[in-house]
C-alpha cells in the first residue's frame, strides 16, 4: 500500500498544503491547495498537480471558524482523496529550529515546547508555524508529525559567519545569524547534482527572490553564507520587509518619532520593501508594468541590492563558478534576471538573452565564464522527502 505524506505550510491568515503519494520511490504529488483568509472568511481551494480544480468551498462571513474545525476539514478531505493510500504522517516548514534542530525532527510534546520558546526569534512566523501542529495533533492525534526547519540547512556556516560584533552574552543567549530559506536552498542544491554534477560541487550563489528574498553561498552543496541573518528581515529588499537596515535608523524612530516596538515591527515587515519604495505595490509584476518613476526606483533598488550581495557571497565562497535563480520573481521575471546579470558581468557572467527571455534552464552564453541557470524550487517536496526519512529512520 502507498504511503500518504501530508505537507503543511501556515502562515497566520493561510494554510498550504500539498498531499503526497509514495510507494517505496520519491513521493508524488497528488493535489494541492489552501485554505485562505481564515479571519475573515475562509475559502478552500484544491487542485490537482495540473492545476485542474478538485474541490472549492467557501464560507460565510459570519462563521469564525477555528484551526481546529478547518484542520479537521482539511483532514477529511485530504483522508478522502488518498486514491488508496493510507495517510502515514504530516511534514510542517517551521521557519526557526535555533541552533539546536539541525536536521528534521519527529514532533512531540517536548520538542513543541522547545521550538515555542524561539518565537521571539522570528515573531511573524513561528507561532504561525506552530498553530497547525497543535490543531492537527487535535483532531488526529495519532498522525506522526514532522517538522522540517528553514534555518537547519545554514548550520554548516563557519562560525565567524554567524556572529554579531555584540558582547559575547548576547551570542551566547542565541543572537547570532541563522539564515532562512533553507528547504528552497537544500532543494536546488540536490537538483544542482542532477542537472551539472560539477558545477553543484563548486562555489555557487543560488537567489531566491519572491515577496520574501535572500541570497546564499553554495560550496560543495553545502551553505557557507547566506543575506539573512539573525530574523528573515535581514539582507534583501522584499516584497514589503526592508531587508539590510542601519540599526541606528531603529533608534531614530523611537528616539525622535516615538515609535514603539510594534509600530516599528509593522513599518518594517509590512510597510517598507518594494510596498515602502514604491508606494504603489508588493507585487514585482505590477512595477515591471508600471511607468511610475518610483517603482522603477523600486525594481533598480532590489537589483543593486542583489548585485551587491552577488559580490560580498561571491567572495565567502572564495570565487563564483554559477549563478541559480530560484522562487517566483527568480524564475518568471526575466527582466530582473537580465538586469542582475548585465550588473555581473563583472564576475565573467554572459546572458543569453533569447534564452533569458524563453524561461530556459541555461541563461547564459556558451562563453560565459559563470553558468547562469534558472531552477525552479519545491520547498514541499523537501518536506515531504525528509517527512519519510525521518519515519523510515525510526
Amino acid at each position: 500500500m502507498r504511503d500518504g505524506i501530508l505537507v503543511i505550510n501556515a502562515g497566520s491568515s493561510s494554510i498550504k498544503f500539498s498531499l503526497y503519494l509514495a510507494n517505496g520511490g520519491l513521493p508524488q504529488l497528488s493535489s494541492k491547495g489552501q485554505v485562505e483568509g481564515i479571519h475573515v472568511a475562509p475559502t478552500f481551494v484544491a487542485r490537482d498537480p495540473a492545476g485542474v480544480l478538485l474541490e472549492e468551498k467557501r464560507w460565510d462571513h459570519g462563521e469564525r471558524l477555528s484551526h481546529d474545525i478547518l484542520f479537521e476539514f482539511l483532514i477529511r478531505w485530504v483522508e478522502g482523496h488518498l486514491d488508496g493510500a493510507m495517510l502515514k504522517a504530516a511534514g510542517h516548514r517551521v521557519v526557526h529550529g535555533g541552533l539546536k534542530y539541525s536536521r528534521p525532527t519527529r514532533i512531540d510534546g517536548a520538542v513543541l515546547d522547545e521550538l515555542e520558546q524561539l518565537v521571539p526569534l522570528a515573531p511573524l512566523h513561528q507561532p504561525h508555524n506552530l498553530t497547525p501542529i497543535r490543531a492537527l495533533a487535535a483532531v488526529h492525534p495519532t498522525l506522526p508529525q514532522v517538522a522540517c526547519f528553514d534555518t537547519a540547512f545554514h548550520r554548516t556556516n563557519p562560525r565567524v559567519s554567524e556572529l554579531f560584533a555584540l558582547p559575547r552574552q548576547l551570542t551566547a543567549e542565541g543572537v547570532r545569524r541563522y539564515g532562512f530559506h533553507g528547504l528552497s536552498y537544500e532543494y536546488i542544491a540536490g537538483r544542482l547534482k542532477e542537472v551539472a554534477p560539477a558545477v553543484a560541487e563548486g562555489r555557487v550563489v543560488v537567489a531566491h527572490l519572491g515577496s520574501g528574498a535572500s541570497m546564499c553561498a553554495l560550496k560543495g552543496g553545502h551553505s557557507i553564507a547566506s543575506t539573512m541573518g539573525f530574523t528573515a528581515l535581514d539582507g534583501l529588499p522584499m516584497g514589503t520587509r526592508t531587508g539590510t537596515l542601519d540599526a541606528g535608523v531603529v533608534l531614530y524612530l523611537m528616539q525622535q518619532k516615538g515609535m514603539d516596538a510594534k509600530a516599528i515591527e509593522d513599518l518594517l515587515y509590512k510597510q517598507s520593501g518594494l510596498l515602502g519604495v514604491s508606494g504603489i505595490s508588493n507585487d514585482m509584476r505590477v512595477l515591471l508594468a508600471s511607468d511610475d518613476p518610483h517603482a522603477r526606483e523600486a525594481v533598480d533598488l532590489f537589483v543593486y541590492r542583489i548585485g551587491r550581495e552577488l559580490g560580498s557571497l561571491s567572495a565567502a565562497a572564495g570565487g563564483l563558478d554559477a549563478l541559480v535563480f530560484t522562487a517566483g520573481i527568480g524564475e518568471r521575471a526575466a527582466a530582473i534576471r537580465a538586469m542582475v546579470c548585465h550588473q555581473a558581468a563583472w564576475l565573467g557572467v554572459r546572458l543569453d538573452e533569447a534564452a533569458n527571455a524563453a524561461d530556459a534552464q541555461v541563461i547564459s552564453t556558451a562563453d560565459s565564464a559563470v553558468p547562469v541557470l534558472v531552477l525552479p524550487t519545491d520547498e514541499e517536496m523537501m518536506i515531504a522527502r525528509h517527512t519519510r526519512e525521518v519515519l523510515a529512520a525510526e
